[in-house]
């Protein structure tokens, strides 16, 4: 159909191997330079026609699009997570995902609208939770809607806000208090943290760094951009403390292991629960009680 796509049938493939035409039609039209297909779910050549004629106009006129309705946040997630896989990125979308399913989980993308969207808002607000954590959260949305759409699954995106980031931390820990907070570090944390304050360095690649990044000879330890967040490499100079820490973990080093840091020859697992631990007893966070729930609450 000019200006509109095309109906076809389907080839089926039968356990044999071989294949067999579906005795229902499907159609296939085009959507930000995409081609989707569906079912148009008769056996009629004129119903599918006019399913395809009637589809291609509900979305240029920016209604709802065959199948619309059938869409989940479940399916959105599992869209984005897919995308985040494809495309090689680092950032973890596990855990706002994790905290969007609080609120949206079972209902259906059509469902989710601004208000639906305010009131998971004010839930993490009321939780404690920081505007730069929840607009994390706000963008996975915003990419979940985006990737529908541009797949042809949604005719539209409702619109999500984007909070002011105003609770931002009011300066960087000192190196007194940072000394205390490392004493009551364990043991196997206190050289990995104080590569992590001397370097810069992110914890995820502070995990993936070996031996092999490593030039003692020339005092400098490269980051790969492979490991790097935004895949670009960097040369780090090593020199006092920061080369103290690697002349230990080379004296400590498993040649089995190609990790500089490690637990039990893998890389440095999550400290989030010792790093609190150790904030409470530096002095430098708190517990607090908020609706209930326990939260930490910290300088650092």
């Amino acid at each position: 159909m000019p200006g509109y796509g095309r109906i076809y049938k389907q080839r089926c493939k039968r356990k044999d191997g071989s294949y067999y035409e579906s005795p229902k039609w499907a159609i296939a039209y085009y959507h930000r330079g995409e081609e989707v297909r569906k079912s148009a779910k008769t056996t009629s050549e004129a119903d599918a026609r006019k399913t395809l004629k009637n589809t291609v106009n509900d979305l240029r006129a920016g209604k709802r699009i065959l199948g619309e309705d059938a869409v989940t946040f479940g399916n959105l997630a599992t869209d984005l997570e897919n995308d985040y896989k494809v495309n090689n990125r680092r950032s973890p979308v596990s855990y706002p995902i994790k905290r969007l399913k609080r609120t949206f989980d079972g209902r259906k993308a059509i469902e989710i609208g601004t208000a639906s969207i305010n009131a998971h808002i004010l839930r993490r607000q009321a939780e404690g939770a920081r505007n730069a954590t929840i607009n994390r959260e706000l963008a996975a949305l915003k990419r979940m809607f985006a990737l529908a759409v541009r797949a042809g699954k949604l005719s539209s995106k409702p619109y999500i806000p984007t909070l002011e980031e105003n609770n931002a931390r009011q300066g960087f820990l000192d190196h007194g208090s940072f000394l205390v907070l490392r004493e009551n570090l364990p043991e196997h944390l206190k050289d990995p943290v104080t590569f992590l304050y001397h370097s810069g360095w992110r914890v995820s690649e502070m995990r993936k760094l070996e031996w092999r990044d490593v030039d003692l000879a020339g005092k400098v330890v490269r980051l790969r951009p492979e490991i790097s967040k935004n895949k670009d490499g960097r040369v780090l100079p090593i020199r006092g403390e920061l080369l103290e820490v690697i002349e230990r973990a080379r004296q400590n080093r498993v040649l089995s292991c190609p990790y500089v840091f490690h637990e039990s020859e893998q890389p440095i697992g999550n400290f989030r629960r010792a790093w609190k631990t150790a904030s409470i007893a530096a002095s430098l966070g708190k517990l607090v009680e908020i609706n209930g729930r326990k939260k930490y609450i910290g300088s650092c």
